[in-house]
């Protein structure tokens, strides 16, 4: 069951993550370290939701159209056994990101809106096992981010547009877990360093008259802690799951010239957020397995930004692994009914939005 179940646990969890808490678009999982032997993974991702809403601020109700656009993602891993002991692997993903596009030609305050958040994340880390199935997990990230924005309003003659540097910090990564191979049972800890970017930018605004203003200005990607388990609950049955907290109010994009012209930075959160996952997974055979996937997290009902109008969300999955011999094929798509929002300056009602979230991942065993 361990062999057969586990390969779909995480690609399932890592479907549709597009609205997990801020801006998030990896759980950061150190699953990879508990494959035996040698491994090695490659996984890419899809989502596609639609996130409208509409505001009376100018006076008449008018839609802002769809304004998330789709997005991929990829991951790649590779993990080694040193010795019967010490484990290694290397995980390159994409932590963060966000796409905002307000289509033009709605009559929305912010039509024409657009923004990116691109990140990049490299990380090392090392399990080393006792004799008392618990382990001590360590390792370093270090992480590229970059942003650009540009806020056009109807009420001012000039947009607003930011271009951030490229950045690339580090944090770390510590934690512990326990395991009982003998019933597929696992449960790992793992706290996740907080990464501090320091970005040189350039702004334009009405009140720079259009023309570049060069500042700096710094974010913080937050920390977070990663609570990972699964057990064997009848003969080739598995649950498993995850609670992950993220300190999202210590992350904020607050260049100079936005907050001269607005008063406030230009993203901000009020609430850290915790995400839910819960599964039960089945093998069918010798080579295929199944999994379905619940995922939630809480709607706080605070007003949020215009570029990220959303707020908690609840989501159903399904995945299924073909095995043939080392190698392992998982699939899986997810439905996200995501939490209505209202947003601050605007008033934007953000209601009735939903995403479909696919996967594939493809492991192998050397």
């Amino acid at each position: 069951m361990k062999q057969v179940v586990t390969g779909f646990v995480l690609t399932a969890m890592g479907i549709g993550t597009a609205h997990a808490g801020g801006v998030e678009r990896s759980t950061q999982s150190v699953g990879i370290l508990f494959e035996q032997g040698t491994y090695a993974e490659l996984s890419f991702g899809r989502f596609d939701g639609k996130v409208s809403g509409t505001s009376a601020l100018l006076g008449p109700t008018i839609a802002s159209g769809d304004m998330a656009p789709g997005y991929n993602t990829f991951s790649l891993g590779f993990k080694q056994a040193l010795s019967p002991a010490l484990d290694l692997a290397l995980i390159l993903d994409q932590p963060i990101g966000a796409a905002v596009d307000y289509p033009v030609g709605t009559g929305y305050p912010i039509e024409g809106t657009t923004a990116e958040l691109d990140s990049t994340a490299i990380t090392a880390l090392a399990r080393y096992r006792f004799d008392n199935n618990v382990s001590l997990i360590g390792g370093l990230r270090a992480m590229k981010t970059s942003g650009q924005a540009n806020l056009p309003f109807v009420l001012f003659p000039n947009p607003y547009t930011l271009d951030t540097s490229s950045e690339t910090d580090f944090g770390y990564v510590l934690g512990i877990a326990w395991e009982r191979p003998e019933i597929a049972a696992r449960v790992a800890l793992t706290y996740n360093s907080a990464i501090t970017h320091n970005f040189d930018a350039t702004e334009s605004s009405h009140l720079t008259g259009g023309l570049p203003v060069t500042s700096t200005f710094k974010t913080e990607i937050p920390e977070s802690i990663n609570l990972e388990f699964q057990t064997g609950i009848a003969a080739d049955t598995l649950l498993f799951g995850s609670i992950r907290w993220v300190n999202w109010t210590e992350f904020t994009i607050d260049p100079d010239e936005y907050r001269n012209v607005y008063g406030n930075a230009l993203v901000f959160y009020t609430h850290d957020v915790i995400t839910y996952n819960l599964g039960l997974g089945r093998k069918f055979s010798d080579t295929w397995s199944g999994a379905v996937l619940l995922g939630y997290e809480e709607t706080k009902g605070d007003r949020t930004g215009n570029l990220g109008p959303t707020d908690g969300f609840t989501s159903v999955g399904l995945a299924a692994t073909y095995t043939a011999g080392s190698a392992k094929i998982t699939g899986g798509v997810r439905y996200v009914d995501i939490g209505n929002a209202t947003t601050r300056g605007l008033d934007g009602d953000f209601r009735g939005n939903s995403g479909w979230g696919f996967g594939l991942r493809v492991g192998y065993s050397f």
